[in-house]
């Protein structure tokens, strides 16, 4: 199994009413925010990550959020290619893995392109690419994209992407959204292509094109694997099921809020205000509406929220939820070691998971305590989560070759030589 480091960058000092008065997204007043404060979550976000590189995870994880207090990121590659360069440079082999830039609200694919075939030389091979479709509010409030255009754009802007890093020769492109009169991007991936994750909230559509097109999937259910796993998941493998792909756990990502402390009493001590304040502060004061703007789901997404539109209103929920709640509904796993693991390792098992990302630092979490979370998970979970998998004879196609994964072939000329040709 390979685990991940996987953090924000939240802004960690907002006022103790924010969420009475704001929400996390989009209008946030940047006035409650002090230069120093804003440095230091910035800082410490960096170092934090390091930390995970040093401790022995596999790799190294992070998003995208444009104007959002929860996430002080709009581009999380420039945060990887520090990381690319100092783990390149003192020789720490783990993956660097931005799982977003949203394709659906870029305009400039080509700058995507690129700045990822940097990081992938920068990191000599060690590049894990993610595209998330992009979030309702983010693509559409925030950078102007008419929620119809969203997934269109996600899909044409993909293609381009990876034509752009196999295609050894100058070429055209005369998409619906963008044209552009040669693309011949340098440098190109030092990977015939990078693994290719895209990441999502459990749209049929979204898993269907993922198997479809031989991707790593990213489920991003920040709700918990108790609480969404059995629909989700299950949604997943049927699909895989129906188009005769095998089972493998390495095509799935899931990303996991974990506090880790000596006892599970000292866990509650320890986190219950910083877990209360990630999810009160954080995901829990975005308004349902600015998840799922109208237009924005296609109608595969629509019929599944209309069957059960549970993953939605779990949102609501978390604006009041107290740390007791969020454990017991599985939404943080926090405890003792032994608790924590036990935990991961039956969700892992149970639901097909070859790759955790591991959130341990959250909210107003202080930089001292990340370093604990991580150091404990380090040393007294993760040995356990790394043996899952390792006898049943599946092949990670989804991770860099340098870091032992096994890549699949790319299909003879480019990946989107069928989609949005030249004209």
């Amino acid at each position: 199994m390979k685990v991940t480091l996987f953090e924000q960058a939240p802004y960690r000092f907002l006022p103790s009413d924010f969420e009475k008065h704001h929400n996390s997204v989009c209008d946030t007043p940047y006035g409650l925010t002090t230069p120093e404060g804003v440095f230091s979550s910035f800082t410490d976000h960096v170092d934090e990550l390091m930390m995970g590189a040093r401790a022995g995870f596999d790799g190294i994880a992070l998003t995208e959020h444009a104007q959002s207090s929860y996430d002080l990121m709009p581009n999380p590659n420039l945060v990887a290619s520090a990381i690319a360069y100092a783990t390149q440079s003192q020789g720490l082999d783990v993956g660097i893995f931005p799982m977003g830039r949203s394709l659906g609200k870029t305009r400039e694919p080509v700058r995507v392109a690129e700045e990822y075939a940097m990081l992938d030389v920068m990191s000599n091979g060690r590049l894990l690419a993610g595209f998330p479709v992009g979030l309702s509010y983010d693509a559409s409030i925030n950078n102007g994209i008419p929620p119809v255009e969203v997934r269109g754009r996600f899909e044409e802007n993909l293609d381009l992407v990876l034509r752009a890093w196999e295609d050894l020769e100058p070429f055209a492109w005369n998409g619906r959204y963008t044209q552009y009169p040669q693309v011949n991007i340098w440098p190109r991936p030092l990977q015939s292509r990078p693994p290719v994750w895209v990441t999502g909230i459990g749209n049929p559509k979204t898993m269907q094109m993922t198997l479809e097109r031989g991707f790593g999937f990213n489920y991003f259910g920040f709700a918990g694997a108790k609480l969404t796993g059995p629909r989700i998941f299950s949604r997943f493998w049927e699909i895989a099921d129906e188009l005769g792909l095998e089972r493998n756990p390495y095509r799935m990502g899931f990303l996991q809020t974990i506090a880790v402390s000596e006892t599970d009493e000292r866990a509650e001590q320890e986190y219950a205000e910083h877990v209360e304040y990630a999810y009160r502060k954080g995901l829990g004061s975005i308004p349902a509406e600015k998840l799922a703007i109208a237009g924005g789901v296609n109608i595969h997404g629509v019929k599944a929220l209309l069957r059960d539109p549970g993953d939605f209103g779990l949102y609501s929920q978390m604006r009041t939820a107290s740390y007791r709640e969020l454990v017991e509904a599985g939404t943080v796993i926090a405890g003792s070691p032994a608790t924590v693991r036990d935990q991961l390792i039956s969700y892992c098992r149970e639901y097909g998971i070859g790759n955790l990302h591991a959130m341990l630092g959250f909210g107003s979490l202080p930089k001292a305590l990340v370093e604990k979370n991580i150091n404990l998970f380090a040393e007294e979970v993760l040995p356990h989560l790394r043996k899952l998998w390792k006898d049943d004879g599946f092949s990670h196609h989804w991770w860099p070759e340098r870091l032992g994964g096994t890549p699949l072939p790319v299909a003879e000329g480019g990946a989107s030589a069928r989609k949005a040709e030249a004209s």
